[in-house]
C-alpha cells in the first residue's frame, strides 16, 4: 500500500469509492479464523443520522437544474449521433456495395472514395468543434453551478468541513 502524507496516513478508508477490495486481501482471515468481510459497511453513524451524501446526489439528480443540463446534452448528442452514424455507415456500405461509383474520378487521380473519406475526417472535426461549442455555451455554466451546489450540500450532510 502506498503511503500518503496527511492525517489519514496508514489507514485504509473503506468508504472510498476507489477502494479495490480484491487487491486488499479479499477472502483473508480476520484473525479469529473466520473470513474477513470483503468491504466493511461504508456508512458512518453520522451519515445514517443525516441521510448521507447519497441522498444529496439523489436530490440533485431529481432537481430541475440537473434535468435541464441532461436535456440539453441529449438534444445535441442524439441527433448528432444519428447524423454522424448514418453518414459513416453510408460511406462503408457505399464503399462495399458500389465500388464502381466510389472509383469514379472527381479531379485527376482523386476519386469519390477519397473525397468521401476526407469528408469523414472533416465531419469528425466539425462535430467535435460543435460539441465543444455547445457544451461551453449551453451546459458548462449550469453544470458547474450544479457541481458547486452538490459539493456544498454534501459537505453540510457530512456535518461540516471534513
Amino acid at each position: 500500500m502506498e503511503k500518503h502524507d496527511g492525517r489519514d496516513t496508514g489507514k485504509v478508508r473503506f468508504d472510498d469509492p476507489w477502494y479495490d477490495a480484491l487487491a486488499s486481501g479479499w477472502g483473508e482471515l480476520d484473525g479469529t479464523g473466520a473470513p474477513a468481510p470483503a468491504v466493511p459497511p461504508a456508512h458512518t453513524e453520522q451519515e445514517r443520522r443525516t441521510g448521507g451524501a447519497a441522498d444529496v446526489y439523489l436530490e440533485v439528480q431529481r432537481s430541475a437544474a440537473f434535468q435541464e443540463v441532461r436535456s440539453r446534452y441529449r438534444r445535441f448528442v442524439v441527433p448528432g449521433f444519428v447524423v454522424f452514424f448514418t453518414w459513416y455507415v453510408g460511406y462503408v456500405v457505399t464503399a462495399t456495395t458500389a465500388p464502381g461509383f466510389m472509383a469514379r474520378p472527381v479531379a485527376g487521380a482523386v476519386n469519390v472514395a477519397m473525397v468521401a473519406g476526407l469528408g469523414q475526417f472533416l465531419t469528425t472535426f466539425l462535430f467535435t468543434w460543435a460539441y465543444a461549442r455547445h457544451a461551453r455555451l449551453r451546459r458548462d455554466r449550469p453544470a458547474l453551478d450544479l457541481r458547486w451546489d452538490t459539493q456544498e450540500l454534501t459537505r453540510s450532510a457530512r456535518g461540516g468541513g471534513r
